[in-house]
């Protein structure tokens, strides 16, 4: 199975979190969806949940609180990039002409985080490790396997990644209008145009979990109140569906093609 037990290198998608209206139905939904289990944290984290996959960290679902007299926040998967220096990698966002949400700051022990949007307004998460690193299983049936960009200005985008985070944006061969995140060299996520989302979508980060069979995984989530939004399909990578949870959270479900 593939866990992961090194922190991630800087750039490279490393975790994924829910704040939810009503958390503890969140808790249950993906709980019957993928298996997780997970249960309210402590106070001094604002009650977040770990959920864990066969034991291991693989998503946080926490309650969506606001600041007294600010909109609540929207009901999405945020996915985090990894860093090993918070505060280096705000001032970049800042000098890269990104948008700060919510600054550095202290988790416990457990690490600093960030959250912040790109020039085009897609948000994402930011985590420097302390004594934990992010997700420690990938890749498999219920676990996070893909981090996707849907951005109208790619060229403006591997700009900011860049100078933000050393993220190389590089178009996929044989692939229309697709592009991969690479850190290292090695492939991390994706980037696709939004001219592809139904009008109106704005820019913004879809995260894809892994299911050993998406048409069964669908109905299964239909039946739980989710909604479908995009029929599974197949494509190069497998076959997928772009869905929402009960409470109206995107995210994508992909069975990939068996590797050669």
């Amino acid at each position: 199975m593939p866990e992961v037990t090194t922190p991630y290198a800087t750039g490279t998608p490393c975790w994924v979190d829910l704040m939810a209206k009503d958390q503890q139905a969140a808790l249950d939904f993906y709980a019957d969806l993928f298996g997780w289990q997970g249960r309210p944290g402590p106070a001094e984290f604002g009650g977040y949940a770990v959920c864990e996959l066969n034991g291991r960290a693989v998503a946080g679902i926490g309650p969506a609180m606001a600041p007294e007299g600010m909109p609540e926040p929207p009901t999405v998967w945020t996915g985090y990039l990894a860093s090993t220096d918070a505060q280096a990698t705000q001032d970049a966002i800042v000098a890269a002409g990104g948008t700060l949400l919510a600054p550095v700051m202290d988790v416990g022990n457990l690490g600093r985080m960030l959250v912040a949007a790109d020039p085009q307004g897609a948000v994402f998460g930011v985590w420097q490790p302390g004594e934990f690193f992010g997700a420690q299983v990938v890749n498999e049936s219920g676990a996070l396997t893909w981090n996707e960009l849907h951005t109208n200005d790619v060229p403006g985008a591997a700009s900011f990644y860049g100078e933000a985070f050393g993220i190389e944006i590089e178009p996929v061969d044989g692939a229309d209008s697709y592009w991969e995140l690479r850190v290292g060299g090695r492939a991390v996520g994706g980037v696709t145009l939004l001219a592809n989302d139904p009008t109106g979508t704005p820019p913004h980060w879809l995260t894809y979990f892994a299911v050993d069979d998406v048409d069964s995984a669908v109905d299964a989530l239909v039946k739980r109140e989710g909604l479908l939004l995009a029929a599974p399909f197949d494509m190069m990578a497998g076959r997928m569906a772009v869905v929402a949870d009960a409470q109206g959270a995107p995210f994508a479900m992909i069975t990939s093609k068996p590797v050669a």
